[in-house]
C-alpha cells in the first residue's frame, strides 16, 4: 500500500514519539536491601561517604540517599545553595549547622530539614566524627 507525503507527514511524528518514549523513560529504583557493608567506601583525608541509592520513585520523582563519615574540624564543602531540598539525620556526633546565616548544634538523633535556594552549610565541631545520611528530593534543573 502506497503513502503519500500527507500520510508519512502525520505518521512521521508519531514514529518518532514512540520510539523516543522508551529512552525519555527512566526506570524507577527496586525495592531492595542496602547492606551498609556492601556499600563502596569513597575516602577524602578524615572524611568517608557512601552512596546508598540515587533515581527516582515510581512517580517518578528524584531522590539521592548518601551517608557520610565528618572527621573533628571538618566541613564536607564550602556553604552553598541549590533548587533540590535535603533532610539530613545524625547518627552520631555533633554538627553546627548554619541556614540562611543561623547557626544550631545538632547533636545525635537530629534531623535537619534544607529547603530549596537556602544557603547552607555544617562543620563539625569534633571531638568524635560525626556520621549523617543525608537525602536529596528533587532535581536542580
Amino acid at each position: 500500500m502506497p503513502f503519500s507525503r500527507r500520510d508519512l507527514a502525520l505518521l512521521l511524528p508519531a514514529l518518532t514519539a514512540a520510539s523516543a518514549a522508551p529512552q525519555d523513560q527512566k526506570k524507577a529504583l527496586p525495592s531492595k536491601v542496602f547492606v551498609f557493608e556492601d556499600l563502596a567506601v569513597k575516602v577524602n583525608g578524615q572524611n568517608k561517604s557512601r552512596a546508598v541509592l540515587n533515581g527516582e520513585q515510581q512517580s517518578g520523582f528524584a531522590v539521592e540517599l548518601h551517608i557520610t563519615e565528618l572527621g573533628p574540624g571538618q566541613a564536607p564543602h564550602a556553604p552553598h545553595q541549590h533548587v533540590h531540598e535535603e533532610i539530613v539525620m545524625l547518627r552520631s556526633g555533633q554538627l553546627d549547622v548554619t541556614i540562611s546565616g543561623q547557626t544550631t548544634r545538632a547533636t545525635a538523633g537530629s534531623v535537619i530539614y534544607v529547603a530549596s535556594g537556602e544557603l547552607h552549610g555544617s562543620r563539625n565541631p569534633g571531638p568524635d566524627p560525626a556520621i549523617y545520611f543525608v537525602m536529596t528530593l528533587g532535581r536542580d534543573s
